[in-house]
């Protein structure tokens, strides 16, 4: 089980009069993942909806003068194994919604060229996960190196990104060859590693010999994902799946917040 504390804080330097921001801050209750306890803490009105991808979500606004907005997501999951990151839990959404490049994932030539090199042997788990290797030896985990606006071609040319941007050129290479995939929000207990506990993947659609359907897999680290992965949100990309999203009126300068804990319990 994996005990998640997230906090996101917004500091501006001038009072604003309304916030509104989107949550997807709730772990989804997949087959191999449950929620033990969850809340959510905020200042505001919060209004629960499942968006279009499933995500349970919700909306916040606040009005009237204010100079922060602070966001307190915990709570226990118990993630159970998977066998080669099989999913198995059936989707409402064809998987063919995620074949459509985004604005963070439109190929270039050499994107296509990328591709085309890595998924000749075609949609199965061992070239998925070669294409993943591929990528990790192509763009070099950095942080601060890209930001949220950095599209898949831009980090290939780059060489430097993070997670984000690893699931970005992933999708489009993917999507060049047609192959459904979808970019994946959650935690990840790092252990003894530099990265990030807030953290982000993929779901690609394989047809092995003996499987057909989502295998979930951690491109930066290039392997299935495990206990270790708790799954937020899925979306076409990051903007489709992000934790946190939003607009505000007035505030002047925004100073962004965010700190992560993921700890397992026995």
């Amino acid at each position: 089980m994996l005990a998640i504390r997230h906090e996101t804080v917004y500091r501006y330097t001038a009072p604003l009069a309304y916030t509104i921001q989107q949550l997807r801050l709730t772990p989804r209750q997949d087959a191999h993942q449950q929620l033990k306890s969850w809340e959510i803490v905020t200042e505001g009105h919060r209004h629960g909806f499942v968006d279009a991808y499933g995500n349970s979500s919700h909306t916040l606004t606040i009005s009237g003068r204010h100079d922060e907005v602070r966001i307190v997501a915990r709570g226990v999951v118990e993630v159970s194994p998977l066998t080669k990151g099989r999913l198995t839990a059936r989707d409402v959404l064809s998987p063919l919604v995620f074949t459509v490049p985004t604005r963070l994932t439109e190929p270039t030539d050499a994107v296509r060229s990328f591709a085309a090199k890595q998924l000749a042997g075609g949609a199965r788990s061992q070239v998925i996960l070669d294409l993943a290797e591929a990528i990790r030896g192509s763009v070099t985990y950095q942080i601060g190196a890209t930001s949220v606006n950095t599209t898949a071609s831009d980090v290939l040319q780059l060489g430097q990104g993070v997670c984000q941007d690893h699931a970005h050129l992933f999708l489009a290479c993917c999507h060049t060859q047609d192959i459904p995939a979808r970019y994946v929000s959650g935690y990840i207990h790092a252990g003894a590693t530099n990265h990030a506990e807030s953290h982000a993947w993929v779901d690609v659609w394989v047809d092995d010999v003996d499987f057909s359907g989502w295998v979930s897999i951690d491109v930066t680290h290039a392997q299935f994902t495990g206990t270790q992965h708790c799954r937020l949100a899925v979306g076409r990309d990051y903007e489709s799946a992000a934790p946190v999203r939003g607009v505000r009126r007035g505030g002047g300068t925004e100073t962004l917040t965010v700190h992560v804990d993921v700890n397992e319990l026995p």
